[in-house]
């Protein structure tokens, strides 16, 4: 039995583990969860998997779900903000920690996870894009193991040689290619993109994730949060993570080896696939994923991604590239403008500009605690919120 701590339990990819989950109670029980806001959601699944814990963000919400919970006459144990959060992620009794809080409010809880050594099922790219290096010095350091739930770093890693050590040469691998299904703007006209609304960027033609998320793969900026995720995950140079644009979403990833062979992953597009892989890994289990129809799929196809219509992976790349403080400071800008865009105070376009502006106005600084992590995040958000009122 696997005792479970599951960060963002109502998010999409929370929702998704609980279903993978249900499906094999013998196997895994639920210690922990945390919702942030949705107290509705988050009572039903305290009602239907009983956990020890429920995290919320605020007072007043964890007073509403303590009143929903004692009339349903659920037991659960209500605590509330981030440093209820960092508890319930090193919890001696917990074997495996999901990371599914969005953002960089996901960083610390995902950090205590690793610190206590867990099996860390990361969901949360945030958390290696601000801190990669002190991020995964904790892994080395507390033996935790580190799993990556992204479908494409979970396709990278199950197509990586057994045993790799994060070494290119010795594994004979030559690059990763990322795909990116383009989202929902990768046919429309360039003049169409500064009338784009919220509604029409959220919708994104393969799958069912979050606002922030959909929006961020609507601009790409999820693919360049990838490429430096990938950077960290698997110690690639920039120049060796290629992306690859592939619409139908079926491959999900690949790794190309110098003797010419290629390997990926496919599948379905739905999470529960990489979710029940690192949750099961080295073994397998059923996830309730629909099994994938090759006649049905028909012709795969493939493009290189175009950065006039997609500058805000150009601008990750710049970030991964310069080191430092300048991916934290990409982080935090862009989680400014995705609010400010979903909150129609700035127009799609706006996006990578306000992004842009906040990379070249904070100094280079090198990065080697998470004091300074947390200061870069600081200083992107503010670089950005004037980049913001210059735009408006």
């Amino acid at each position: 039995m696997m005792n479970l701590t599951i960060l963002g339990a109502t998010g999409s990819i929370g929702v998704s583990t609980l279903d993978v989950v249900a499906r094999h109670p013998d196997r895994y029980r639920v210690v922990a969860l945390s919702g942030h806001t949705r107290v509705d959601l988050l009572a039903e699944q305290c009602r239907q998997h009983h956990p020890v814990y429920a995290v919320v963000g605020s007072a007043a919400d964890a007073a509403r779900l303590e009143k929903i919970l004692a009339a349903q006459s659920v037991s659960t144990e209500v605590l509330y903000g981030p440093d209820a959060l960092v508890h319930i992620a090193s919890l001696t009794e917990v074997d495996a920690v999901m990371a599914a809080i969005v953002g960089a409010a996901g960083l610390m809880s995902a950090l205590a996870a690793v610190r206590a050594g867990k099996r860390v099922l990361l969901a949360n790219k945030e958390a290696l894009v601000m801190a990669g290096d002190i991020f995964m010095d904790e892994v080395r350091r507390s033996g935790a193991c580190l799993l990556p739930i992204d479908s494409e770093h979970n396709a990278i890693f199950q197509s990586m040689p057994t045993g790799y050590a994060g070494d290119f040469s010795p594994a004979g691998i030559s690059r990763i290619l990322l795909t990116a299904s383009g989202g929902p703007f990768r046919d429309v006209p360039l003049a169409t993109l500064d009338t784009v609304t919220p509604e029409q960027a959220v919708a994104h033609p393969k799958w069912t994730m979050g606002r922030k998320i959909s929006v961020d793969s609507a601009t790409m900026m999820n693919k360049g949060l990838e490429v430096i995720e990938a950077h960290y995950l698997f110690n690639a140079p920039a120049d060796r993570i290629e992306v690859v644009i592939h619409p139908q979403s079926v491959i999900h990833s690949l790794v190309e080896y110098v003797d010419g062979s290629v390997l990926a992953q496919l599948g379905n597009p739905d999470m529960r696939t990489p979710i029940a892989h690192a949750l099961a890994w080295p073994g397998r289990i059923e996830s309730g994923v629909e099994r994938l129809n090759l006649f049905a799929t028909g012709a795969l196809a493939f493009e290189s991604p175009d950065l006039v219509r997609f500058p805000c992976l150009g601008l990750a790349y710049q970030a991964l590239r310069a080191g430092g403080n300048m991916p934290a400071v990409l982080n935090a800008a862009n989680e400014v403008a995705v609010a400010a865009f979903l909150a129609e105070r700035l127009p799609f376009l706006g996006i990578s500009a306000v992004i842009a502006e906040a990379l070249a106005s904070v100094p280079y600084e090198p990065v080697s605690s998470i004091e300074a992590v947390l200061a870069a995040d600081q200083a992107g958000r503010l670089a950005a919120q004037r980049a913001l009122m210059a735009l408006t």
